[in-house]
C-alpha cells in the first residue's frame, strides 16, 4: 500500500506537503505514513483514498496540467474535481 500511495501521489506530480495539506495532517505525520513509520485512522485512510482517486481521475481528464503548475489545473474545481 505504501508504495502505491508515493506511485500515485508522484503520478499527480504532488509533494507530501500538498496531500497533506488536503488532508489537514501535518507533512512530518503523512511521510510516517508513506515509509510505514504511522497507520493512519480508519477515516484518515478513507479520506486519503478518495482524495487520491479524485486527483488521478483529473489528471487524465485534465492531462499533464495538475496542481500546483498551472493556474487552470483540476484542483481548481474544473470537472468535479477538488477545489
Amino acid at each position: 500500500m505504501r508504495n502505491k500511495l508515493i506511485e500515485k501521489r508522484n503520478k499527480i506530480k504532488l509533494t507530501q506537503a500538498d496531500v497533506a495539506k488536503e488532508l489537514d495532517i501535518t507533512r512530518a505525520f503523512y511521510d510516517h505514513i508513506e515509509t510505514g513509520k504511522r497507520n493512519p485512522t480508519l477515516k484518515l485512510a478513507k479520506k486519503l483514498q478518495t482524495f487520491m482517486e479524485k486527483m488521478l481521475i483529473c489528471f487524465f481528464i485534465k492531462g499533464n496540467e495538475t496542481y500546483p503548475n498551472d493556474k487552470n489545473c483540476a484542483w481548481k474545481g474544473e470537472n468535479g474535481c477538488p477545489r
